[in-house]
């Protein structure tokens, strides 16, 4: 089926062509027709022709006008001008805007079928080429997902990884640099509880390519497989380094992301961001998107939000070796001693009599749980302060004696990364105060005070709740109107003055806000408070005197 709009000011032209090409072709034609340039302009958006043949000169809007408008929301049709004039500027015009031909009225109806014939030909090579790039599209389509995964999957497990630039060029992948995202999913279905783990991952599976979609739609990524509860997204960046604002902007898209996500799904998604490296060393950028997942103040956490900055190598098969660790990058002491226990069960359960592989886990795991504390900022390192360690472990003479030296060692690093990380948060807050205290007097937002600590505003905004008591507008808001009530016992300031120097621009917003926290307006607390002290100082000044005045 062939679609053709015919648009001429007159109607003998208009139904004479109609009926030569109808008789011609029959049911392969489709034919639509205009009198003026608007209407085939309407036309054209409903109809959706293959062929036009137009007219210049129509009332209204002319043929060459119609024609550029037609062209911006239909680039593939073919446009024939049938005219009575040879202007030159007509044919040039018609040049410019691809028309494929310009004839000459009157028309034979041997040139109006020839013409119809060349267009059709056209057509079919136009939607043969649509439909191959189609097919290729479709092709790329499956295809792409394996490559992205193998490339995910190869630079995340493989200590080297040969086929990268293979990779890198197959995807078109210029950047140097990138950063991992880890997005977990599943921990909890609104309204139906939580599900399995399983039932999360076959939910994820079913549902893989509607995901991958709705990710690439918000960022240019690599996507990697449903690994578990997680899927692993690779960001390519063009610098070394991310400032803080790109920092925010990635952590305002993931929250847009996971929420459209959780929509779609009716699952509950959280994301963890690691810094950016190069791609030879993604597997250290996934291992701090795993470590900032591992925080649950927030629903999207980047690593520069958080204390813990050590990494490690998932190298190990045993899920309750990884929840040990994860407990002690909480520094979450009572469940690293509980974690310690049900691993020397385990160990015992696996050979009662083998204490030398007992001593040589437990050292391994202790040497490791210090390269987090290490790298978490809790403990500092020197060459021979572990040179007894062989000694003591070697001295170990029976599995409870292992058990209790494992979780002595355990605990004193599970406490000291919890201290640690109190005291940055507690560092953190304190500066953002400081920081509130000098500038409450001028316009100040959550944004100012959590870049001047370097943290994202989700994040800070959490963690100012948890240590101050209160949130930041309600604590900036106190420290104004404290301010407010001392300024407004001074005579000489006008109210305005009053406000404007604890931090209120605006007089009425500034009354409004003073009355909703004092129940008085500014006005009634000076009046009130100023008599009040009338009184007090008169009284003082009679004590002095031998009697009240």
């Amino acid at each position: 089926m062939y679609r053709i709009l015919i648009a001429d000011d007159e109607g003998i032209m208009v139904e004479s062509l109609r009926e030569i090409i109808a008789r011609a072709y029959g049911e392969r034609v489709e034919i639509a027709t205009a009198k003026t340039g608007r209407t085939a302009i309407e036309q054209a958006e409903n109809f959706h022709p293959d062929i036009v043949f137009m007219d210049i000169q129509m009332p209204g809007i002319n043929g060459i006008a119609a024609i550029r408008e037609i062209r911006t929301f239909n680039t593939s049709c073919l446009f024939y001008v049938v005219s009575a004039y040879d202007k030159f500027d007509y044919a040039q015009d018609a040049i410019s805007l691809g028309v494929e031909k310009y004839i000459m009225k009157p028309v034979s109806r041997s040139m109006i079928l020839e013409t119809v014939e060349d267009a059709m030909r056209k057509v079919d090579r136009i939607r043969e080429k649509r439909s191959d790039q189609l097919k290729i599209q479709e092709k790329l389509e499956t295809i792409i997902p394996v490559v992205e995964n193998g490339f995910v999957t190869g630079m995340l497990l493989s200590d080297d990884l040969q086929d990268e630039e293979y990779y890198r060029e197959l995807l078109e992948i210029h950047e140097k640099e990138a950063y991992v995202e880890v997005i977990r999913f599943g921990e909890e279905t609104p309204g139906s509880g939580p599900l399995s783990p399983v039932e999360c991952r076959v939910k994820a599976q079913e549902n893989y390519m509607q995901i991958r979609s709705v990710i690439k739609s918000f960022q240019r990524c690599i996507i990697g497989p449903v690994m578990s509860d997680c899927i692993v997204v690779v960001v390519p960046h063009e610098d070394e380094t991310v400032t803080y604002d790109e920092r925010i902007e990635a952590i305002n898209n993931m929250r847009s992301l996971l929420q459209r996500l959780g929509e779609m799904l009716s699952l509950r998604f959280r994301a963890g961001i690691g810094r950016i490296c190069r791609f030879a060393d993604l597997r250290m950028s996934y291992q701090e998107a795993v470590n900032a997942l591992r925080d649950s103040r927030a629903r999207v956490v980047h690593i520069e939000d958080i204390s813990a900055h050590g990494v490690y190598e998932d190298d190990y098969p045993i899920e309750l070796e990884r929840d040990t660790f994860t407990a002690l990058s909480r520094g979450d002491v009572a469940v690293v001693r509980e974690k310690i226990n049900v691993f020397c069960d385990w160990m015992v359960r696996h050979d009662p009599d083998d204490l030398d592989s007992m001593r040589l886990k437990a050292l391994e795991i202790v040497l490791r749980s210090e390269h987090e504390a290490f790298n978490a900022g809790s403990v500092n390192y020197a060459f021979d302060y572990r040179k007894d360690y062989l000694t003591q472990v070697n001295a170990l003479k029976s599995s409870q004696e292992i058990r209790n030296w494992f979780l002595d060692n355990m605990t004193t690093l599970a406490g000291t990364i919890h201290n640690q990380a109190e005291e940055k948060d507690e560092t953190t807050v304190s500066k953002a105060c400081k920081y509130i205290q000098e500038n409450f007097r001028r316009e100040l937002s959550l944004d100012d005070v959590s870049k001047e600590v370097n943290v994202s505003p989700y994040y800070f905004s959490k963690l100012f709740k948890e240590e101050v008591g209160e949130n930041f507008i309600d604590y900036l808001t106190a420290l104004r109107i404290s301010n407010a009530k001392e300024l407004l016992l001074r005579p000489v300031l006008t109210i305005r003055e009053a406000g404007l120097q604890s931090g209120y621009a605006d007089p009425n917003y500034f009354s409004r806000i003073f009355k909703k926290h004092t129940g008085m307006t500014p006005r009634e607390y000076r009046e009130r408070n100023l008599h009040k002290l009338l009184i007090d100082s008169s009284l003082a000044d009679g004590m002095r005197g031998g009697e009240p005045s």
